[in-house]
């Protein structure tokens, strides 16, 4: 049933005077008193069905890292989840004797176990917003809470995948992160075709399975804009058979298809200073851990755990004063770094690319990649509470709230079926 035909009931509803909880808006009941939804005995059967179906359209649209993942129901009586994936059998090179029947093989199963967590929001409806509309509000409060869902959960397997241990920084021009640059002048390390042709060298190399014939990537549109720009990109109307596109797709190239997404991962460093992006190093410095600094006002210890960069050379800041930062080459504070640069040198944030700029993650993925919890089974409740349930803590029938909960784990699986391709763009983002 398509939402006219539920709103056109839900009139009938109150038209008739049948009291529906928790639905927003007024109705008629028997003595002709107009009160608001959610003094009755619930919601129907089918309009439950009905906002339990918003919710979860509302949040499948995002769930784009989750797309091509293993699913698994979440289980019941139990938190931990197994993923179960199977080790390829080797290859038989001895001949089979004539008349002799050889020894079978078993199959090798590794079982990966997680923990599934709960995750949830909710909003308050009070009953005079609930008296303004018959069924916008429940509807709007169901659609919003339904994008959130979607952007959280799908942020959550995000962050799995992005944490991923095979990494491609731009053409492999270069060996990390806060070395890639961008802009117009030359050195600019932007997702190209030749990164792709790399990807897909090593997934093949590692005898990963394609998706439905191709690999697939997860790629963001500051991204796609630079890629989009090489001649041999092919878009989806120029395939030979342009009917099994995948939502949000938007071409193939090198036998990979693309999935664009605005919530792909990007890698942003905050800024040093609540009122400055960068400081300044105020005096030359020759070999020395300790970095005198001007530029912004910074609070003692508040740089403490950041990575900085100071010309071509990264460090982690394992102690500062309102001034002057200790620099050392690791997070482990074991060994100082040994910094040389002239005056007003500039320092920048360095848990992303040179000069602080926004570095983006491409995913490059093969099938079984990866699994991950269903939406559906208990994976995402829609709960409405009604009018005056909380008893005694809301003794004037004021507040009534609809929210989601959902149950949600995602793991990496092979590690080998996957590749990360961390590049610049000509665009920059904020923090993702």
């Amino acid at each position: 049933m398509n939402t006219q035909q539920y709103v056109s009931d839900f009139l009938q509803h109150f038209a008739s005077g049948t009291n529906i909880q928790g639905t927003g808006g007024v109705s008629n009941n028997d003595s002709g008193v107009i009160t608001p939804y959610g003094a009755g005995e619930g919601l129907s059967a089918e309009m439950q069905i009905y906002y339990s179906d918003y919710l979860i359209d509302n949040a499948e649209p995002y769930l784009a890292h989750d797309l091509f993942a293993q699913k698994h129901r979440i289980p019941h009586g139990a938190k931990t989840i197994s993923f179960r994936k199977y080790d390829p059998l080797p290859k038989r090179m001895t001949p089979i004797a004539e008349g002799i029947t050889p020894n079978g093989q078993n199959l090798r199963v590794s079982v990966v176990e997680a923990t599934v967590a709960q995750y949830g929001g909710y909003v308050e409806l009070t009953d005079l917003l609930l008296l303004s509309a018959v069924d916008n509000n429940l509807c709007m409060a169901t659609k919003l809470l339904g994008a959130q869902a979607g952007r959280t959960l799908d942020t959550i397997s995000r962050e799995v995948l992005a944490g991923g241990t095979n990494v491609q920084y731009g053409e492999n021009a270069v060996s990390a992160r806060y070395l890639l640059t961008g802009g117009k002048t030359s050195g600019n390390h932007y997702l190209t075709v030749d990164c792709i042709r790399r990807a897909v060298r090593f997934l093949k190399s590692q005898n990963a399975e394609k998706i439905n014939g191709s690999y697939v990537a997860i790629i963001h549109p500051d991204v796609s804009y630079d890629l989009m720009n090489d001649p041999n990109w092919k878009t989806p109307n120029q395939y030979a058979d342009p009917s099994h596109i995948f939502e949000g797709e938007i071409g193939k190239i090198e036998g990979v298809r693309f999935i664009e997404s605005s919530e792909a991962k990007i890698f942003h460093a905050a800024d040093l200073a609540s009122t400055a992006r960068t400081l300044s190093v105020n005096g030359a410095v020759s070999g020395k851990s300790d970095v005198t600094f001007d530029g912004a006002s910074v609070k003692a210890s508040e740089l403490v755990g950041r990575w900085v960069i100071i010309g071509s050379q990264r460090g982690y800041v394992g102690a500062n004063t309102t001034t002057s930062m200790t620099l050392y080459t690791d997070s482990t504070k074991t060994v100082p770094l040994a910094v040389t640069c002239a005056d007003n040198t500039v320092i920048y944030p360095g848990e992303a690319g040179a000069e602080g700029r926004d570095v983006y993650a491409t995913l490059v993925l093969g099938d079984n990649a990866y699994g991950t919890t269903e939406l559906g089974n208990g994976g995402l409740e829609h709960i409405v509470k009604q009018l005056g349930s909380a008893g005694t803590s809301d003794p004037l029938n004021q507040r009534a709230t609809v929210g989601w909960k959902a149950n949600k784990v995602t793991v990496r699986l092979v590690e080998a079926f996957m590749v990360r391709i961390e590049s610049a763009s000509t665009f920059e983002s904020g923090e993702n």
